[in-house]
């Protein structure tokens, strides 16, 4: 059982406007510097520091070196699923006197965007309608299924999913992440993993600089109209 103490703890370091900025930052799975993050969070390089140690002292954030430079990512998807969840209840909440604004208000990440390792936003949301449509998926609230059609479809794509479900410290194969921006699941764990992987190994989306957004290049929309039917709009 956790405490109330650690519970107290987390949402506080989680709740400071620097630190929520730097940590949503690091919603896309990329690893960052101290002066990006700096960046994000609107502070000085010396703040965000102060802020950094904080966030990697509680298991938040993680340091890794290469060479000279270190950069910071989220510890775990544990961490971005707390962090999503979070964004999920806060886009829903009604400020007195304002019309209520679901998700977010950039176009481009109500289009396609990254979920720590996995996609969203309507493309994310697309591909698991796609999945669940063509009977290769079932998608519970509380629990998702890949179908051994969907495995024979995604490894005739080139996606292999033996590697990423074995192991000591295997990952649950296939679960439902709820998107804040279309308010229905798109799909995490190893398949929603791999599938954001091969889309960006195989040149069907590119990262846009400074945000999770994610743009769908031509030839990925050729692909994804050719493999799943989908046009992104």
């Amino acid at each position: 059982m956790v405490s109330t103490a650690a519970f107290a703890e987390i949402a506080t370091l989680a709740g400071e406007p620097a630190r929520a900025a730097m940590l949503q930052a690091l919603m896309d799975g990329r690893a960052m510097t101290a002066g990006e993050l700096a960046r994000a969070g609107g502070v000085t390089p010396q703040t965000a520091s102060g802020h950094l140690a904080r966030l990697t002292e509680a298991g938040l954030v993680a340091v890794e070196k290469q060479g000279r430079h270190r950069y910071h990512r989220l510890t775990s998807r544990a961490v971005a699923q707390m962090m999503e969840g979070i964004m999920q209840v806060a886009a829903t909440r009604a400020v007195p006197g304002h019309r209520l604004t679901v998700g977010p208000r950039d176009a481009a990440l109500r289009r396609a965007r990254t979920c720590y390792d996995h996609l969203a936003g309507r493309l994310g949301v697309a591909l698991a309608d796609v999945l669940v449509e063509a009977g290769h998926a079932e998608i519970e609230p509380e629990a998702a299924t890949l179908m051994p059609s969907g495995v024979d479809l995604l490894a005739s794509l080139g996606i292999d999913l033996a590697g990423r479900t074995a192991g000591r410290r295997a990952r649950v194969l296939c679960r439902p992440c709820l998107d804040w921006s279309e308010r229905r699941p798109h799909l995490a764990g190893a398949v929603g993993a791999a599938l954001c992987s091969h889309c960006f190994a195989e040149g069907w989306i590119r990262r846009i600089e400074g945000s999770r957004a994610v743009a769908v290049t031509r030839k990925g929309e050729e692909a994804l109209r050719r493999h799943f039917g989908i046009v992104v709009t």
